[in-house]
């Protein structure tokens, strides 16, 4: 089993800390999770309306929003509008090919004033014919086991499998360590695992030390599979990730995700015609604009 470190690159966006695990320069995929964001905790003054993302496109991939902290309206070209809370996944999914796509916007809600949460989005598989959707998921298995408290947030894992729709094998827990001891993970064969740390700090076999917004990406499992063990001091909060790496290119550009540069030209091109397989989100009544996509280079 091969591990990396991989370590965040942070800016601020709006008055909100988002550290970027993936994609990176040594690693773009952890099986089909192409794209991680930590964003926050942020606490924004009285005067300050928050998260306020105006209408933009998605191809491609599942947006997976987990939340922490913090409340975030979503509404979508399908029609739907849902509020996020934490403990809860918002799953939307763009749809596959050049007929399919998906807009939306985010906005915190009025007198909301923290926002904690971790943006993620999931390549999905071009070969299939993936219609566009939207999912919330309220009620997620949750239970805690040796001082340790976990949430499935995606798969199966620790004989439980949540109910979130899924186009490739993956899983996601959220874990808050309790008491401080060594976790042992079991590993699938042939799939590709990340662990990031949302707090505190774990050590692994290899004696590498990983704090808040690093990640430990974890490759070459063997044929049979094996056990990831870390050491995680009390209080640490971790997200584990792992899936089955998809058989396609992934490339990214934007908002855009295609198994070709070709397929993000389109994209590109689409959206900023107003092409009709992004469908239209009626933003009277609000401040959001529609965000034009960068043209490729």
């Amino acid at each position: 089993m091969s591990v990396d470190k991989m370590i965040a690159r942070t800016k601020d966006v709006g008055g909100i800390p988002v550290a970027r695990l993936l994609p990176q320069s040594k690693r773009r995929t952890i099986g089909a999770w192409c794209f991680l964001d930590h964003a926050g905790p942020a606490d924004f003054a009285l005067d300050e309306d928050g998260m306020q993302v105006g209408a933009h496109p998605h191809t491609n991939l599942q947006t997976f929003t987990w939340m922490l902290a913090g409340e975030v309206w979503h509404q979508d070209s399908l029609g739907y509008r849902q509020l996020i809370r934490p403990k809860q996944v918002n799953l939307m999914t763009a749809g596959t090919g050049d007929h399919h796509g998906i807009s939306h916007t985010e906005q915190t809600p009025e007198g909301v004033k923290a926002l904690h949460a971790v943006q993620l989005w999931i390549a999905l598989p071009t070969a299939q014919d993936i219609p566009p959707s939207f999912h919330h998921y309220p009620e997620l298995p949750e239970w805690s086991e040796n001082g340790v408290d976990y949430i499935l947030t995606t798969g199966s894992y620790g004989g439980r499998t949540a109910p979130t729709l899924q186009y490739s094998p993956l899983v996601g827990v959220d874990i808050r360590v309790n008491q401080a001891q060594t976790l042992e993970i079991p590993a699938r064969a042939a799939w590709e695992y990340g662990l990031l740390v949302l707090a505190g700090s774990v050590r692994g076999e290899d004696g590498q030390s990983y704090g808040a917004d690093e990640l430990a990406a974890f490759t070459d499992c063997g044929d049979a599979g094996r056990t990831i063990r870390v050491h995680a001091e009390a209080g640490t909060h971790l997200l584990l990730l792992g899936g089955e790496p998809l058989p396609q290119p992934v490339v990214m550009w934007w908002n855009f995700v295609a198994d070709s540069r070709e397929a993000l030209r389109r994209a590109v091109a689409d959206w900023n015609s107003g092409h009709p397989r992004f469908g239209n989100i009626d933003l009277s009544g609000t401040a959001l604009q529609r965000l034009p996509a960068p043209e490729m280079p």
